[in-house]
């Protein structure tokens, strides 16, 4: 199935700390969650990691979990706001601002500073390598850095089948073999497959096999004999 369909059939639940799988990352979320609580110093928190680690994810939990007002900045394509005190901003990827972004991010930090707001912004890599300012740079690299390490690859199972449990339908040792290996290995793209089987598997009262799974993911490929049935004969 295209990669679109499937995100179609996802209907991904919103962000929230709760059901983003922490693997390693337990501390960075322990740090967040307190941010966007209002119980920390910091004028900044930055948190750098590889695409497809979550950091989408949790900027958008983050500003729902927000103590007060919170949204999300698109630097360079819409003008600065005025910044409020208390108020929680979140700028993504700025190590891939433009000039223009840069500046405007300079100013934001400088008035979130001033005014008692507070500035949550990722990157994919950490301050000293990002290719920023060095002014700015320094301010970014002022407020907490956190790390986002992507799910081990030995931990991925154990996280797919506890996703499975938490929404309702069982996923067998099988097909979280085949999902590995057939599909996107980065957390995003595994989820909506599993989200998408499990509307699939309510659609057509099945059970979430590999015979369903490989239906899903290439419906004009043959049933390979060797796959566990659907129904036991």
């Amino acid at each position: 199935m295209p990669r679109q369909l499937i995100f179609e059939l996802a209907h991904e639940a919103a962000p929230g700390f709760d059901n983003f799988l922490a693997g390693g990352n337990r501390e960075v979320i322990a740090h967040l969650r307190a941010f966007a609580g209002g119980s920390m110093s910091e004028t900044s928190v930055l948190v750098w990691g590889a695409h497809g680690s979550g950091k989408s994810h949790l900027v958008a939990a983050s500003v729902a979990g927000a103590a007060g007002a919170a949204r999300i900045l698109h630097l360079a394509r819409d003008p600065l706001p005025e910044v409020v005190p208390g108020t929680l901003y979140a700028v993504e990827e700025v190590d891939a601002l433009s000039d223009a972004g840069q500046a405007q991010l300079f100013t934001l930090y400088n008035a979130c500073r001033e005014r008692g707001a507070r500035l949550l912004l990722t990157a994919r890599v950490p301050p000293a390598l990002a290719p920023l300012r060095d002014d700015l740079r320094t301010r970014v690299g002022w407020g907490l850095v956190l790390e986002l390490k992507p799910l081990a690859d030995a931990d991925k199972p154990a996280a797919l089948a506890a996703f499975a449990t938490e929404h309702g339908f069982r996923l067998g040792d099988e097909v979280i073999a085949f999902l590995l290996s057939h599909v996107r290995r980065d957390m995003g793209t595994l989820l909506s497959t599993l989200r998408a089987l499990d509307r699939h598997s309510l659609s057509t009262k099945r059970p979430v096999t590999v015979p369903l799974v490989r239906e899903l993911l290439q419906p004009e490929m043959a049933l390979d004999p060797r796959d566990t049935p659907d129904v036991p004969d």
